[in-house]
C-alpha cells in the first residue's frame, strides 16, 4: 500500500474590512479555490486537485487559512490563488485576497512558521504603538507567542514554561 504524500499551504485572507472576514467559512474558501483552479487550469487543473483538496483550518478572527491537498498538485493550487478575488458565501460576496505565506510537508511546520511570522508582525507592530499601555500589550504578546520545548518529552512545545521551574537570583 502506498502513503499518499501530502502538502499544506499556509495562506493569509486580506479584506478590506476586517469584518467581512467573519462572513467566511471553509466550505466557501474551498468552493473559491476548486473554482479559481478550474478556471486557471481548466478540466486537467480542477480533475487533478479535485481528489484530496480539503481545507484544514480557518480562522475568521486572524484570516488564516490552512489548505491540505496532494503533493503532485501543489503548483496548480498555488498559482491558481492569485485569481481568487471574491469569495461567496451564503449570497454575500467577500471581496479579497489570498497571500500564500508557507508551503509544508506537514501541518506542525505550518505551524512553526505561523508562530514565528505572528511574532515578526507584533515587532513590526511595537514601533507604530502611541502608548506605553499599547506597547506593553504588544510585548506580552509577543512573550506569549514564543514556543518553549518541554523537557522530558520528545518534540513536545508548550506555550508557557512550566510553572515547576523557577529561576533563583
Amino acid at each position: 500500500m502506498v502513503r499518499l504524500k501530502s502538502r499544506y499551504l499556509l495562506c493569509e485572507i486580506n479584506v478590506a474590512a476586517p469584518c467581512n472576514r467573519l462572513l467566511l467559512d471553509d466550505r466557501a474558501v474551498n468552493g473559491a479555490v476548486r473554482e479559481a483552479v478550474a478556471n486557471a487550469h481548466g478540466d486537467y487543473g480542477a480533475s487533478r486537485c479535485g481528489i484530496g483538496f480539503t481545507v484544514k483550518y480557518l480562522n475568521a478572527h486572524t484570516g488564516i487559512v490552512f489548505l491540505r491537498f496532494p503533493k503532485s498538485c501543489y503548483r496548480l493550487i498555488w498559482s491558481a490563488l492569485p485569481f481568487i478575488t471574491v469569495i461567496e458565501n451564503r449570497g454575500r460576496k467577500v471581496h479579497c485576497s489570498l497571500n500564500c505565506l508557507h508551503v509544508g510537508g506537514t501541518i506542525r511546520t505550518c505551524q512553526k512558521f505561523l508562530v514565528r511570522y505572528n511574532t515578526q508582525q507584533l515587532h513590526r507592530m511595537l514601533p507604530k504603538c502611541k502608548s506605553e499601555k499599547e506597547k506593553e500589550q504588544v510585548r506580552e504578546a509577543i512573550l506569549s507567542c514564543s514556543i518553549n520545548p518541554t523537557k522530558g518529552r520528545r518534540g513536545g512545545f508548550e506555550d508557557e514554561v512550566d510553572s515547576g521551574e523557577e529561576e533563583e537570583e
